[in-house]
């Protein structure tokens, strides 16, 4: 790390692809040696190599390039976009053509029950700790904004109610939700049920609305695997009333948890906005165009209500604050901000238009239809699946690439038989 308000070294940032890289290498090499397997194609393979096709022919005819230096900054993007999108499901693409042992699934399963409760409670921790530790070890001391190139945010607040949401070791708290869905499943499945409630409430703890939904359709997926119909209905009817309750009484007292006026109205507009997007460009504008790659590149944008203050950015130049629709700061230049569609579908039909967005969503739907019986990585497959209704939620690579290797664990099995 570099200290106080420097963004961490690239080179310690990328453990992750690294590791990935050796995974993928390694797979390879056991491949090749088994080429019987690259020659047995099915639909997911194709719907996977048809996405991979159709964002290489929109990067050379349909890319929107830089006047300044476009084929640089065309290549950055698309690079970019690919690393979010597509390198998760390569890795599942060549995963699920390897052998893995009989063991190998119990005992990922059983570390990541381990390292769900570890981040959990780091999470609980993180609440009650100084933000000055956390800038001391290189985070921003500014709060809920993420900067392009610049350090993470030690904390995420709810709006103007001042209260942190958990994201522990993460990049953000909807980032940590998303991931605690991984061990969420696999405690209800194996019945570890102390540690399913410590990561229930650190998911709660996030504050994260889309991650709320998810674990309670997770939830109602394992009610379903595991108790008899006449009494899945009854607790399905309880899990309801008391949730309904829950939202009452939360709401009651503090309305800004739910509500979120400026978050829930940028739920509604972003979407429409995206839509209204993919009706002018049907062929899509290109990778990187759209979701965490377009906010890679782009200026780093404060939308404020009208006649909110904004004294305390002035002596932050980098941002680039609005009030209501209007741009006051930087005064001399105009701000590119980026296009985030609070939708993973919807970035997809931005970037790879119609056709893009619909062989995508084949492929959640034949990837929930084929899935092995009794697979738990399935289910926080179809939690993430449904929070990416709401969110950008396939952009974090530890959510991402952790669920579709397990998958592939999981289909390399079934294809085996």
């Amino acid at each position: 790390m570099l200290g106080a308000n420097n963004a961490p070294l690239t080179a310690l940032s990328l453990w992750k692809e690294g590791i990935l890289g050796i995974i993928l290498g390694i797979a390879c090499i056991e491949i090749f040696q088994k080429r019987r397997s690259l020659l047995r194609v099915d639909l997911l393979d194709m719907l996977i190599l048809s996405l991979i096709i159709l964002s290489f022919l929109l990067f050379f005819f349909h890319f929107p390039l830089s006047p300044s230096d476009p084929a640089r900054a065309g290549t950055f993007h698309f690079l970019l976009g690919f690393k979010y999108d597509f390198v998760p499901l390569i890795a599942f693409l060549l995963l699920r053509r390897v052998s893995w042992s009989t063991d190998f699934q119990e005992v990922v399963q059983k570390l990541l029950l381990v390292l769900g409760g570890v981040i959990a409670i780091l999470g609980f921790v993180s609440l009650f700790a100084s933000s000055a530790i956390f800038t001391f070890f290189g985070y921003s001391d500014l709060h809920s904004l993420y900067v392009p190139g610049g350090p993470l945010a030690a904390f995420q607040q709810i709006e103007s109610l001042g209260i942190h949401r958990m994201q522990s070791t993460m990049s953000g708290p909807n980032q940590l939700g998303m991931w605690l869905l991984l061990p969420w499943s696999i405690a209800l499945v194996r019945r570890r049920y102390t540690i399913a409630v410590i990561i229930f409430v650190a998911i709660l703890l996030t504050f994260s609305r889309a991650a709320w939904i998810a674990s309670g359709i997770i939830f109602i997926m394992v009610l379903w695997r595991s108790v008899p119909r006449k009494l899945f209905f009854r607790a399905l009817g309880g899990v309801f009333v008391a949730s309904f309750l829950a939202a009452v009484v939360l709401y009651s007292y503090a309305p800004g948890i739910i509500a979120r006026s400026v978050s829930t109205q940028n739920h509604i507009d972003r979407p429409l906005e995206a839509m209204r997007m993919i009706k002018a460009h049907p062929f899509g504008l290109g990778l990187g165009s759209a979701g965490p790659a377009s906010n890679r590149v782009s200026d780093a944008c404060v939308h404020l209500p009208e006649g909110a203050d904004v004294t305390w950015a002035q002596d932050r130049q980098n941002l680039c604050v609005f009030r209501g629709d209007v741009q006051v700061q930087p005064v001399d230049r105009v701000c590119q901000c980026p296009i985030l569609p609070e939708n993973w579908y919807l970035q997809i039909g931005v970037e790879m238009g119609l056709l893009g967005m619909v062989l995508f969503i084949a492929f959640v739907i034949l990837m929930i239809l084929r899935s092995p019986k009794g697979s738990t990585a399935i289910l926080p497959f179809i939690g993430v699946s449904v929070a990416a209704l709401f969110l950008h939620a396939w952009e974090d690579s530890a959510v991402s690439l952790s669920i579709m290797i397990l998958l592939a664990v999981s289909f390399s099995a079934l294809r085996r038989e």
